[in-house]
């Protein structure tokens, strides 16, 4: 199983998922956003530092479907400088909200980068659903290659510490990995 945390590094809650990830022997891929990896280099330090996969989730978290394509691969590229800028690297990239347009995925994916979605979306960041409602998503959905996400967010930082937490502990036979091309 692949486990994804997109919209981080963020103060507080990254370094609890860093903490819980190493204890459990887990490894995971972080989707971030450039301006937290900005505001925030030593956290995304810390991710690359304890072998987890990076990957570009847009300078700003903009919704391709609601931004020029212009835009919209300006700040994409703005996180992959950011990123680059941190003596790292990645072809990894994940379109916030899932959306992009295709005239943006085919310009992403000529940059060589892969775009990576998921099967398993926890809705962690819903504040419609209790945290033990996340962690039945997770649970009922995963499977043997599923790709769970999760975010490292304020917002969704107490529906997400209870559902990882569970997830690690129920499916621990799977060998949990960050996403790595």
């Amino acid at each position: 199983m692949f486990l994804t945390f997109d919209d981080g590094p963020i103060p507080g809650v990254t370094p609890w998922v860093l903490d819980t990830l190493k204890s459990n022997n887990a490894k995971a891929t972080f989707f971030c956003i450039g301006d937290n990896i900005r505001k925030h280099p030593e956290l995304f330090k810390r991710i690359v530092a304890e072998g987890h996969a990076i990957g570009n989730h847009t300078f700003h978290h903009i919704s391709g479907w609601k931004t020029s394509n212009e835009k919209y691969l300006n700040d994409f590229k703005r996180c992959k400088e950011e990123i680059e800028n941190h003596s790292s690297s990645t072809y990894l990239f994940r379109p916030p909200y899932g959306k992009c347009t295709s005239a943006q995925a085919k310009a992403i994916l000529k940059d060589n980068q892969h775009i990576i979605m998921w099967d398993v979306l926890s809705k962690d960041y819903s504040g419609n659903i209790s945290k033990e409602q996340c962690f039945d998503r997770v649970q009922s959905q995963a499977k043997p290659g599923s790709i769970i996400v999760f975010h490292d967010s304020l917002k969704a930082e107490g529906n997400m510490k209870y559902a990882l937490e569970k997830t690690l502990k129920t499916f621990k036979e799977y060998n949990f990995k960050s996403i790595k091309l």
